[in-house]
């Protein structure tokens, strides 16, 4: 945020600054300070990069104090929270934008182009998959802490929100979080699913979005910064007589001009706090992902495929998601 056009003064906020080496000093010269509550007389917006569980106490807390808010993902851990932000940010009118970073990254746009227009043909679905090994969170599930990039790279890409989840997954290290799962989404205004593995259990990290249509094939590798997308002229028909018929054509990868999404997605924020412009991630965006990640969980809970029509009225005390509770670590 600090090289943001716009942006005069930047201030950390940690309970743990006087203990972390090189970083008491900010105390002393106002660029530090160790609670929101100190910082909000000194401060114009807020980025909230905190676990999970905190972001609706922290963003209503700033909110009300007449703050810009931009929170990374989740913006909620559940929908009911994610709607309190939203209504909160209209009263007090301010910003509220949550930081589905993919939907400032070139390669998606592009991938949303190769959809949206049609060159791929008619779209059967997308396969997504963000795996490594770790980092095992404290307060939340694999789902919370992967999915919400894929959900909301899928929702951008289809130009649609789902109507149904099936999820499933294991506790292999952790006993109380899933460490990796698999989550069926179903667009069904558009005939369309969407597949997302999410694992903090693999030897690899991979980064890989997949659409597959009846013309063409399209891949998106984040961890490839030569070729993010690569377009494959490949394609399967059925002839009544003659069965399957499989077309192989070239691969070809289209240059895709990158601008670090983070610095994008400051610039906007900025831009949205001034102008007073709606975020293009704005609170109805994130809610439309933490909706999707509340039916993954009623659905890891309930083994069963979940309607999102069945969250709205789920409330904060639901029981669905675990969430143990624990001091606010950073802002």
């Amino acid at each position: 945020m600090r090289q943001t056009p716009g942006v005069s003064r930047v201030v950390a906020i940690d309970a743990r600054l006087p203990l972390l080496s090189g970083m008491a000093h900010l105390l002393a010269t106002g660029e530090g300070f160790t609670s929101l509550d100190a910082a909000l007389p000194h401060i114009d917006a807020v980025v909230i990069a905190t676990p999970p569980a905190s972001h609706v106490p922290l963003g209503l807390a700033a909110i009300r104090a007449g703050k810009h808010v931009l929170i990374e993902k989740p913006l909620a851990t559940t929908a009911a929270g994610a709607q309190e932000l939203i209504q909160a940010a209209k009263d007090a009118g301010v910003t509220l934008m949550v930081g589905h970073t993919f939907e400032y990254n070139g390669a998606v746009w592009m991938l949303r182009e190769l959809v949206q227009s049609r060159e791929l043909g008619d779209l059967y679905y997308l396969d997504s998959a963000r795996l490594n090994l770790g980092l095992y969170q404290s307060d939340v599930n694999v789902v919370f802490d992967l999915a919400p990039h894929d959900i909301s790279i899928a929702n951008h890409v289809l130009g649609s929100v789902p109507t149904s989840v099936r999820a499933w997954g294991n506790r292999h290290v952790d006993p109380v979080f899933e460490d990796v799962a698999h989550l069926e989404l179903g667009y069904d205004d558009i005939g369309v699913q969407a597949h997302i593995h999410v694992s903090w259990l693999d030897p690899r990290k991979v980064r890989l979005v997949t659409a597959v249509g009846s013309k063409k094939m399209a891949v998106y590798d984040d961890m490839n910064v030569e070729e993010r997308i690569r377009i494959h002229d490949k394609a399967v028909t059925r002839s009544p007589d003659k069965g399957m018929h499989y077309h192989h054509g070239a691969v070809t990868s289209p240059v895709v001009r990158f601008d670090e999404p983070l610095a994008v997605q400051a610039r906007h924020f900025v831009d949205c706090m001034t102008s007073g412009a709606v975020p293009r991630t704005d609170g109805a965006n994130g809610l439309a992902v933490v909706q999707v990640i509340e039916a993954a969980q009623l659905s890891l809970a309930q083994e069963r495929k979940v309607l999102l029509s069945e969250v709205s009225g789920l409330t904060e005390r639901t029981g669905l998601v675990p969430v143990p509770a624990r001091a606010t670590a950073a802002v």
